[in-house]
């Protein structure tokens, strides 16, 4: 078969060196950040121009200590708002945690009858392997490390934007140029953290866990499937709560606030002001951070037990089996220079130049990272290997695993910038969407849902092709290394997420800190650019989650011993149709959660306004602690529910009704789920934007819909209140499902192929 150029030792010392490096880098951009002070001490010039920026602190009266001092107020209001929602939502799901972790250790242990004697290996008789009771063992282990990982990831990504938030609104004094790259460093540093301790973590435990297997790598990896499972189910309860959270606030205070009283976004008198900032930080970042960390872990998870029962693994070839580490790996030093386009080679001097370079982030990154594949595959890759599929092994050549990898990198380009096209009030679709407006709130519902069912065809044909080639060239495990192609660049992507919120908050300080008409201006421009990129981030997810969940079938099916799945079967066929159900189901309970929450805020926020006495006037403050803990409660209770039902649905098909049948829930929850996730995330983007467009009023077009205020405007803003739950919370925590069912599937395999199908038993 060929030997690789890079030796195993290079490989081992490379993936620890990259991660460390990325650490240090996300470190470095946080002192960075944390020069720009939240105190009323003079800051000195920084020598190159520090003259020219003593002028402007002048001119915009950046030294007035009362607007300083509010900022840092305010921003410590929204941080232990933020900070104490996490803890609360942590507690609940540790108790998950460790009750899903002994559920686990249970069942894969009952697979032998909790056995400790060696046993033959499942796709090797000739050999003998580790008991399966080591399997739980580790598994379980390796399930709990999956889920702190993601936990902590979360966690910094919210103290991270937290931390940013006022020094934005700070920066944005001294020019739109400055508060865009503290902004995007914010980011950067939850990007990078993100994505090396992801690959750290996970490379840490192979190589413990490789002390006790040995030799038996088929052991080894099918254990380390539980690092998946545990990240996802972290990030399914961060983004369900986290979603009807922030949005529960949003639509409160933007129905009392914007629609019945008249008042700006983020106004300090409008009650739900905070509850709302918070919401940004603990849906939009600690949910996006658990979610990506989670399709990362799934994606190397899904190809490493293929790699395993393939010549890699058969072998003992490290370098080839680690070949997705090294992708990963790669991805970080490509993201780390991609990063310095925007923070040191290219500057924003104006506000046409934010959205342009969040963008051309996308397109290098992608590019520069082709390149880092091709040498990956050319070095780490024997020029020709074997690959499993469905019980043969399929001979597969280096090239052709390099284009695995890059046709899903590109087909995440394509999906990303489609999903710009849609939402970005730049192009045609949301200017239409926000010339309905004039008509009414009807309209604008009709022509949003019908952009967001027709932004789905071109995500789909890339995912379709996609799919198509990388399993033509190398079975599941091609699949499972383009998702990893998809995500190989995601340092850089949620470094443009997390930009967003920060963005978002940032503008709300502003208002709330009674900063001038100009600034506010700066943090919109900035915040609209964050919109768009927050929809092509949510577009990222969906696609790599679609790739990852169909690896993971694989992996799942090979597990379980399934060569095909024949979906003229009754088995399989009542698995299809119910599967493709669930991701409506799923919806249904979190679109409710929000509109009961929303219900509870709206009606303490008119309570304030009406019982307050001068609270219009500003001559009061409003109980912002209230609509906290409204949305806090709503969110705990809330998220239980959906939760169980997607934790729940494997295990119970799996027992029940066997392994074809859970085939078919798993491959028609993925089909439906997609679509529904596309669309959600894109109609309710594009009511946003359009709003936005209204109230910039940037064009002929707009200032004829405009001002805010106006009967086009309101009826915007119901489109957008519409909207926030479906891009906020449903869609986003669509592709949660479709992967944690998988993995799910994945670990429990060998309980379901062993004891499942009980009923079919019985009768």
């Amino acid at each position: 078969m060929g030997t690789t150029i890079l030796p195993d030792l290079a490989t081992e010392i490379l993936i620890p060196v990259c991660a460390v490096i990325g650490i240090i880098f996300s470190l470095f951009q946080w002192v960075l950040v944390s020069r720009v002070k939240l105190s009323t001490e003079k800051v000195a010039g920084d020598g190159k121009n520090g003259f020219t920026e003593s002028l402007i602190e002048e001119e915009e009266g950046i030294n007035d200590h009362n607007v300083v001092q509010k900022c840092a107020e305010i921003q410590n209001a929204i941080s232990e708002g933020a900070t104490s929602f996490l803890y609360t939502e942590y507690r609940y799901v540790g108790v998950f945690m460790v009750a899903f972790a002994i559920l686990i250790f249970v069942f894969l242990g009952s697979v032998d009858g909790f056995s400790t004697k060696s046993q033959s290996c499942t796709f090797d008789s000739s050999k003998m392997c580790k008991p399966a009771l080591a399997t739980a063992v580790f598994s379980t282990i390796s399930f709990l490390l999956g889920a702190v990982t993601s936990v902590v990831s979360g966690f910094l990504g919210m103290k991270i934007a937290t931390f940013a938030n006022a020094r934005t609104t700070l920066e944005a004094r001294k020019g739109v140029g400055k508060a865009f790259i503290t902004a995007f460093r914010s980011g950067a540093v939850m990007g990078f953290l993100l994505a090396a301790n992801g690959l750290l973590v996970l490379y840490i435990t192979i190589n413990l866990f490789k002390l006790y297997y040995g030799d038996d790598w088929e052991g080894l990896f099918e254990s380390i499937t539980g690092y998946g499972l545990g990240g996802s189910s972290m990030a399914l309860f961060g983004r369900v709560a986290g979603g009807i959270y922030t949005k529960a606030a949003d639509v409160g205070a933007d129905l009392v606030g914007k629609v019945e009283r008249n008042i700006p976004e983020d106004d300090p008198r409008n009650p739900a002001v905070i509850a709302d900032n918070v919401g940004d930080n603990v849906g939009d970042i600690a949910g996006m951070g658990s979610d990506l960390f989670g399709s990362y872990a799934e994606s190397s998870c899904a190809a490493l037990v293929v790699a395993s029962i393939s010549s890699f693994g058969i072998n003992q070839e490290l370098t080839g089996m680690l070949y997705p580490l090294l992708i990963s790996s790669v991805g970080i030093l490509v993201c780390l220079l991609t990063t310095l386009f925007a923070t040191d080679f290219f500057e924003v001097r104006d506000v046409k130049d934010i959205e342009p370079a969040l963008k051309k982030q996308l397109i290098i990154s992608t590019a520069i990272m082709t390149v880092g594949i091709a040498i990956v595959s050319w070095i780490a890759l024997p020029s020709s290997f074997t690959i499993y599929d469905f019980g043969v092994q399929k001979e597969v050549k280096n090239w052709q695993l390099f284009l695995c990898v890059g046709v899903g990198l590109w087909a995440g380009l394509i999906i990303g910038f489609v999903t710009e096209y849609y939402t970005s009030n730049a192009y045609s679709p949301v200017q239409d969407v926000a010339d309905s407006c004039r008509t009414g709130a009807a309209t604008n519902v009709i022509f949003g849902l019908a952009l967001g069912y027709k932004s789905v065809i071109i995500p789909i044909f890339a995912i379709a092709i996609s799919i198509f080639v990388s399993f033509s060239f190398a079975a599941m495990y091609g699949i499972a290394v383009a998702a990893l192609g998809m995500l190989s660049t995601i340092a850089t992507g949620l470094a443009i997420d997390a930009y967003g919120p920060i963005s978002d908050n940032a503008g709300g300080i502003a208002e709330m800190a009674g900063m001038s008409h100009r600034i506010r201006e700066r943090t919109d421009a900035l915040d609209a650019a964050g919109n768009t990129t927050a929809a092509i981030g949510k577009g990222f997810a969906i696609g790599s989650a679609a790739l990852v969940s169909l690896a993971l079938f694989g992996a799942f099916a090979s597990r379980a011993s399934i060569s095909t799945v024949d979906v003229l079967t009754p088995k399989v066929f009542i698995g299809l149709i119910v599967g493709a159900m669930l991701p409506y189901w799923f919806s249904a309970m979190t679109m409710k959660s929000v509109g009961k929450a929303a219900l509870k805020m709206v009606e303490e926020v008119r309570r304030q306004f009406n019982t307050i006495p001068g609270l219009m006037e500003g001559t009061a403050k409003p109980d912002y602690a209230t609509c906290v803990k409204i949305s806090t409660d709503a969110s705990i209770k809330e998220m239980i529910a959906p939760g169980a039902l997607v934790m729940l649905t494997p295990l119970i098909v799996g027992i029940f009704f066997g392994v074809e049948t859970l085939s078919g829930v798993l491959t028609g929850s993925l089909v439906s789920g997609v679509q529904i996730a596309i669309s959600a995330s894109n109609t309710g983007g594009a009511w946003d934007n359009a709003k936005k467009y209204i109230e910039a009023g940037a064009s002929e077009h707009a200032r004829t819909l405009g001002p805010k205020g106006s009967d086009a405007h309101k009826a915007a803003v119901i489109g957008d209140t519409v909207g926030d739950p479906l891009k906020d919370t449903s869609g986003p925590s669509l592709n949660i499902l479709i992967k944690l069912m998988a993995v799910e599937s994945l670990v429990f395999a060998p309980f379901f192929a062993t004891h499942g199908g009980l009923l079919f038993k019985i009768f």
